[in-house]
């Protein structure tokens, strides 16, 4: 394994994140696990590491990696199966995963990516080429996230416009028609809901934007907008005002 010439100051300023990025190494044999963290930590990686996919998932639920090596054939619970539960977790949904396999043909690469997986690494592999790519992806995950967030603060003057509207509608006791849909016979509206979308509900009504019911709820602000829009289309509405005006109609918030 060849190790890269120290880096100077400057480089390491430039180079790296004000904290180093965590990531969580799955792999069944010990050997590989163990040369592949040392060379990760060397170039100042957090590694954790887990024996198999099952060890995986539960590490991973309690240090939220920012991104996940994983072999694909593994004992208990294969990379498949680890990456088919990272990616039904709110928290870990959007966790970058690399597959490490001995794996490299290419219906198994292609297996691979329509799983979700977001690079596919075959072994023997160089681990510079390693290194480079686990970069690569967490640099593209800023990415995302930073334009994510952009979009989010995008409309925060008609959020902040519907949030007045909709503390006006609290304390005015929420009168008038909604101009929600009608429900069918026997159903109540908190039949509607999952328990996770009465949630949101009840947040959107007390006035918090995006990014704030995503932190009280510990989840994304992908999440969040993926509730509200399922609240929108199961109320017919197209605002929050709307939504917020059915809600207190319906008593379905505090």
């Amino acid at each position: 394994m060849t190790v890269l010439p120290p880096q100077s100051p400057d480089q390491e300023t430039a180079e790296s994140p004000s904290s180093p990025a965590r990531l969580l190494l799955v792999d069944d044999e010990p050997g590989l696990r163990k040369a592949t963290q040392a060379y990760l930590e060397e170039e100042s990686f957090c590694v954790e590491t887990a024996n198999d996919g099952e060890e995986g998932w539960e590490k991973a639920q309690q240090s939220l990696p920012d991104l996940v090596i994983s072999d694909v054939m593994m004992p208990r619970l294969d990379g498949y199966g680890l990456l088919a539960r990272l990616r039904e977790d709110e928290r870990l949904a959007g966790t970058p995963v690399v597959f490490l396999t001995a794996k490299g043909m290419t219906a198994d690469r292609i297996a691979g990516f329509m799983a979700g997986v977001d690079d596919y690494i075959p072994k023997p592999f160089d681990p510079d080429e390693l290194v480079a790519r686990v970069r690569s992806v967490l640099a593209r995950q800023q990415r995302l996230l930073a334009e994510a967030a952009r979009f989010a603060d995008a409309d925060v003057g008609r959020l902040a416009k519907q949030i007045t509207e909709i503390r006006s509608l609290l304390g005015q006791g929420g009168q008038g028609s909604s101009g929600g849909k009608q429900r069918s016979r026997g159903e109540t509206p908190q039949q509607q809901f999952t328990p996770r979308e009465a949630s949101v509900l009840q947040l959107v009504a007390e006035g918090l934007m995006n990014k704030e019911i995503a932190k009280r709820l510990g989840t994304s602000i992908r999440n969040v907008e993926k509730y509200v829009s399922r609240l929108f289309g199961k109320t017919s509405t197209s605002s929050r005002t709307e939504l917020v005006r059915y809600a207190l109609e319906n008593h379905l918030v505090d």
